[in-house]
Formats: C-alpha cells, structure tokens, sequence
C-alpha cells in the first residue's frame, strides 16, 4: 500500500511541474502568425453535381484546373500529357474531379480491383492538410478501374530518425467515394469525400485547408502535381507544409453517426498435446460472437469512438520474422480501431520505442488473440491542442486477468505553425490492482527554417509487487533529444542523444533496450541533377551512434556506416552501404536451436547492396545481399522481393529471405529460409480474396491465411477468414508433432448504420 501511495505522490508532483512547465511554454507562443491570405486558393461552392465519373457537368467547365508540373522525373517541367484537376464543394461533400486525357488511351494502366493496392497503376491523388497545421494530413487516392486507396500522413512525412520512424499509415480507412470513367481520349474521375469524414478546424463557417493534388501517369514514371513542389526534401509531395492552403466557405458543423454491428461465427481448432503427454489431439473451440462499434462525431473536429465485445478478425496476419539480434521484434498496429488520428498518440523515445503501442492491448506476447471486452477512444482538436483519450477493458485469458488500459495524450502548438509541446499518461492495471503508470512530456521545435530540435522525457512506475522482477521506482526515467534537417539537397546533418535507466519499464508501450547511453550523429549530403542528366539524384550519408552501459560506462555497442545511394531517370535505386561494428555482450544469446551467441567482446565489419525498382513497373523487385563478419563468425544475408501485376484481377507478391551463419571456432551454424506469397485475386472493385502463405525453416511451420472480402458498400462488408497451421519438421520432438498445428475458419458480418 505505501508503494502505491509513493508511486501516486511522484507522479502527482511530476505532473504539477509538467503541467507549469507546458502551460508556461504554450503563454511564450507567439501570436504572430504569417498571413497567408493573399496566398490562399478559393473553392468554388457548387450544387450537387451528378457523381457518375464522367465530368461532363456545366459547372466543372466554370472552374479554372490547376496548373500542373512535373514532379518526377524532370521536376519543374510541363507535363507530357495534358491534364485538367479541378476542386469544389457543396454543403455535404467535398469534390475532386480529373480530366487524364492520354495520347495512348490503350496504355493506361489500371493493374488492380483490391482494395487500398495502387498496384503501379494510373491514379489521381488527393492530399489534405485538414487541420491546417503542417504536421499531418490524409490522403486519398483514386486508380483508373475506380479502386480506392487512402492513408494518413503524420510528422510532416518526417521518419527515419532516432526520434520518429513511420509516418505513413497506410491500414488507415475512412468513409468516401470514387467513380471513374474511360474513353478514346483518356481516363477521368470524380471523388466525393463527406465532411463528416474530415476533421477540421472551423471558424465562423469558413474553413482553411491544405492541399495537393497529384497525377501519375504509370507507363512514364510521371508524377504531376499541384503546387510546384520542388523535390528539395524526402517525399517532399507528401509533406502537409508544402502544401497549397485553400478556403472553403460557410460551412455548417454536422452531427454523424456511425453504427456498426458485427456478428461472427466459426470453428477454431487447435492441435495440442494430451494430459499424459503422449499424444495430440485437437481441441475445438466453436465461436459465435456479436458486437459492434459506434463512430460519433461530437464536432467536425472532434470524434468519439465506442467498441463492445470487439473483434479483429479480419486483421491481416503478422509476417513471420528471423530475429538476428537480442532485443525484440517489432510488429506494426494493423486493427481499424487503433488507426484514426493514430499521429496523436504517437510519443517515440527513440528508434521503434515508445510510450504507448496500441498492440499491447487485446494481443499477448505472441500475438495471440486477448478477449476485448469494450472500451472508448476519444480524439480531436480544440483551437490550437491535439488530445486523444483511450480506456479499454480486455477479459480473462489464459493465465492473464483481465486488464484495464487508459491513455491520455496531449499535444499544443506553440512558438510557430510547426513546434508543439505536449505531454502524455498511460496506465495498465490488473484486476489484482497491480498497476504501471507511465508519463512523459515532449516538444518538438522549429529553430529555423529546416532546422528541427526534438526533446521529450518520460518516466515510468511499478507496484512493487507487480511481478516477480520487482522493478524499483528509482533510475525509471528515458531522456531523448535530437536536432536535425530536413531539407534534402545539399548538406543534412542529425544529432541526438538518448539516457533511458536501468528500471524504465512502459508495460503499455514498446522498448527495445534498456539501461544505456546513446550518442548518434550522421551527416549527409544530397545533389539534384537537372534534366537530361543520367541519375536524379544521389546521396552520400555517414552514420555512427554508441551505447553506452549506465553502471560500467563501457561501451556496449557501435557501428560507424558510411552510405552511397542513387536513383537514375527510370526510378530505380542502388544503394550500397559499409558498417565497422562492435558488440559487447554481457549475456549471450540465442540465434537458433543450432547457433547461439556466448559472452564477450566482438568487432566485425560487413557490406550491403541493394536495387530496388521503380513502384510502377508491372514486373518489378527489390534485391538486397549483405556479407561479413557477425560477431565471431560469418553471416551471408540475401534478400529478394518481386510482384507481378499479371492483370487488374490478379497480382503476386513473394518475399524470400535466406540467413546462412557461421562459427567455425564454435562449430555452429544456421540456415533458415523464410518465405511469404501473397496471392491477391479481385473479380471487381467489390469482390475479392487476399491469400498469405508463410514459411520459416527456423520455426519449421508453414501458414497460411486467406482473407475473402464482399464488399457490398464502405462500412458494410461480409468477410471469412481461413487460417492454417501446418508443422513441416513433425520429428523434431517427441512425441511427434501433427501435420496441423491449427486451423480455423471464421465468417464474419459487418453492416453500418448512418445517423
């Protein structure tokens, strides 16, 4: 009890000075912000138009289309084909409309009917800034067969440092539509996305936005777009602050509902070993489930979501990894649930840690499926503050009680259109009343133009009694702070530091590492060749960080990695790095049932090359073989990806990856394979079945998980599910292992219901 009572008074005095410390950043914001107005594009407000695809409408030809250059491959250049993209809106809908006239309209390319797959095909890309605040955005995109793709841009389409990974989320889904139409001339388009699908700030009936707008014309490797965005930055077309901000008049806040109820029905069945350990047998497990969720928009820029009894059975299947190093593996949040305005909850503390990961919730350590009984999450903006509230409740399973999960996230803007402060709290309490607290506060900083200085600090807290580790309350606390450019041409450079103690412990977040001190710095420097020239562009980085032990202050890990990467006029890129390592183990560790990795001090250096083709060829792969040392032995690593769009209803996707290592002075050694097959098949833009197969000689088990979706109209699908589980080594155990570990098959209904 006394633990509890400390563990609440720290966290209560931490608050208090986080909470002072954030409300006096947020008094020093200046008020002086850049006008814009005379910079800003007006939509025209139109009547309903008539939403068949074809733009034939009188009221299109009122409207002025955007002036559009090229993006890539010859940036600043006319466009190759003439091109006619047009915005509006009326009282309910936001409108876009394309006119892709096309002087080989037998060449235009539409390679997919699956649902959010570009497949290399023509498409016409919408981005908004619907918030106005530079740092995120939503996109959607719109192929020549009238298939729809949509994502949600976040950080500025910033990743790939210490303190910010991904920054697309492309398992985002919202409600919207798209129709299309073909002819002798070309292809065209019109989208229709409902406000209340938008989040966004409004002020007296006018709302400020931004936008652009995108043509890819597939066979050419040509990117159109809308403003004149040079390629000075990574994805610099996708980046919200670069994009053209727009005004949209008198438009009223609507109130929507949406009501989705589910039912579920199956048979899971699982091969498992009998009381006398003698044999296996299978233990089956009929499911019928009904539950459902409630999307509630209290305002146009703040939304409430409700789940009871919730299911993710349509979640696509984790990908089988190899795990090459100590630490564990990461796996990406693919259920709807966690994704809308996912961006606000995000507070990474370095790499792939973080405070909070929606994965702990409903999954256990082996990704196994945990009972959600319901929960709520809440998020929107209010003025200038980003806040996202989530509690879930999971039930009883296996030997884990049921849990409660709570979050609140809290972010400000504050100083100029592109800093924020903000803070953060988690807690996971058991129904024992074992509990981890968690906090953190962070800010990020525009210094100057395309300088950027990210700094955040969290801290963490443990009933004593929570489990048989006994983490001490004390050196519980993880420091980041990284400044960097954004700007691609020329000379970047990125700077950060990381101290995280010995007993930090987020058990509703995700960390790789613990008790060290890390200190990484790159710098890089990028050229853009203008048109004619053989490459686009090319870039030499080097890279070097080292962690630091926080008792002995020994080194425990550094890598210096020098990096040459180009990309030529057809879009391909060739990247060839070098790395000089050094590994200082305190504790070994396993690699395979053959290969393990003992105690001690190791340097070893290693080579890698990649190629990987341009997204919008047919037939196309990725290539990646990696060579040397690896700790006292030898690692040869050869990675292959290629996908073939054999037609609009049928496309193939494999990735294989081979690992061969060696320890002669041990004599151990490895060989695993592992494959993965996607197999997507569409008869129309409805109808569809995604199949997954999965290897991996390390785990000897082959899987497979087929996916058949009807989509009847969005929000309302019926979907069933196979799944598989077949051991391909049934002697490596006694007694022997089953052909089938498991299997199931679950059908699933899902209607929503608009208010």
């Amino acid at each position: 009890m006394v633990g509890k009572l400390e563990i609440k008074e720290k966290v209560r005095k931490n608050f208090n000075n986080i909470f002072f410390a954030v409300t006096m950043l947020c008094a020093l914001q200046s008020s002086a912000q850049i006008d814009k107005a005379n910079d800003t594009l007006e939509l025209a407000k139109i009547e309903r138009i008539t939403f068949d695809g074809i733009v034939d409408e009188d009221i299109w030809e009122t409207i002025e289309p955007l002036p559009m250059v090229q993006y890539a491959p010859n940036a600043g250049a006319a466009p190759t084909e003439k091109t006619e993209i047009r915005f509006a809106y009326d009282d309910k809908y936001f409108y876009g409309s394309i006119r892709a006239y096309d002087s080989e309209p037998n060449a235009i390319r539409g390679n997919s009917l699956y649902r959010d797959r570009l497949g290399g095909s023509d498409h016409f890309e919408i981005l908004l800034d619907t918030y106005n605040d530079n740092e995120s955005a939503v996109l959607f995109n719109t192929i020549s067969t009238g298939v729809r793709t949509d994502a949600a841009i976040s950080n500025d389409a910033t990743g790939g440092t210490i303190s910010s990974s991904s920054w697309i989320n492309k398992s985002f889904n919202t409600f919207w539509d798209t129709k299309v139409s073909r002819d002798d001339k070309g292809w065209y388009a019109e989208t229709r996305i409902p406000f209340s699908s938008l989040r966004f700030q409004n002020v007296d009936g006018n709302v400020v936005m931004g936008l652009s707008v995108q043509r890819k014309i597939a066979r050419k490797l040509e990117r159109l777009i809308y403003p004149n965005i040079p390629p000075e930055y990574n994805w610099a077309f996708l980046k919200p602050s670069l994009a053209k901000k727009i005004l949209i008049k008198n438009i009223q806040p609507t109130r929507t509902v949406y009501v989705t109820p589910y039912v579920v029905t199956g048979r899971q069945r699982n091969n498992l070993l009998n009381s006398n350990g003698l044999s296996y047998e299978w233990k089956n497990n009929p499911q019928f489930d009904i539950g459902g969720d409630v999307k509630f928009s209290i305002t146009n820029n703040i939304t409430a979501d409700f789940t009871v009894n919730t299911d993710f059975a349509q979640a696509e299947a984790d990908d089988q990894l190899i795990n090459l190093s100590r630490f564990s593996l990461f796996f990406p949040e693919k259920r709807q649930f966690f994704q809308e305005r996912s961006n606000v909850f995000e507070f990474k503390t370095g790499d792939l840690s973080r405070l909070f990961f929606s994965r702990r919730i409903g999954l256990n350590s082996s990704g196994a499926a945990v009972p959600i009984l319901g929960g709520a999450r809440l998020v929107g903006r209010f003025n200038n503050m980003d806040i996202g509230v989530l509690n879930m409740q999971t039930a009883n399973f296996e030997d884990i009680g049921t849990e409660n999960f709570g979050v609140v996230r809290i972010k400000r803007r504050a100083f100029n259109s592109q800093s924020t402060v903000g803070g953060i709290l988690t807690t996971r309490i058991g129904n024992n009343g074992k509990r981890n607290i968690a906090y953190g506060v962070d800010g990020l900083i525009k210094v100057s133009k395309n300088n950027f200085l990210s700094i955040n600090w969290s801290q963490t807290f443990d009933d004593p009694e929570f489990d048989t580790d006994h983490f001490e309350n004390t050196n519980n606390g993880r420091f980041t702070i990284e400044l960097n450019k954004r700007l691609r041409k020329g000379l970047g450079y990125n700077i950060g530091a990381i101290y995280s103690g010995k007993n930090y412990n987020p058990r509703l977040g995700f960390v790789e590492r613990n008790n060290f001190k890390l200190g990484t710095a790159g710098l890089s420097y990028t050229w853009l060749f203008p048109e004619g020239h053989s490459l686009i562009n090319q870039s030499f980085d080097l890279n070097t960080s080292t962690y630091i032990n926080n008792e002995t202050n020994k080194v425990i890990s550094s890598v210096i990695r020098p990096q040459w990467s180009f990309s030529n006029r057809t879009q391909d890129v060739t990247t060839i790095s070098f790395s000089w390592n050094y590994e200082n183990l305190t504790r070994s560790f396993y690699l395979s049932e053959s290969a393990t990795v003992p105690i001690g001090s190791y340097r070893f250096s290693r080579f890698k090359a990649s190629y990987k083709m341009a997204g919008e060829k047919i037939l196309r792969t990725a290539i990646s073989l990696e060579s040397g040392g690896f700790y006292d032995g030898w690692l040869h690593t050869l990675q292959m990806s290629p996908s073939w769009f054999v037609s609009k209803h049928l496309e193939l996707g494999l990735q294989y990856s081979y690992n061969n290592a060696t320890f002669k002075d041990r004599e151990e050694s490895f060989n695993v394979h592992i494959v993965r097959l996607r197999i997507g098949t569409a008869v129309n833009a409805k109808l569809s079945t995604n199949a997954f197969m999965q290897y991996s000689s390390s785990a000897d088990v082959f899987s497979a998980n087929v996916r058949f979706r009807y989509n009847f109209k969005e929000g309302n699908d019926l979907w069933i599910v196979l799944n598989e589980g077949i051991n391909t080594d049934k002697l490596k155990t006694v007694p022997s292992l089953p052909t089938f570990s498991q299997e199931s098959i679950l059908i699933k209904y899902l209607h929503t219901f608009l208010f």
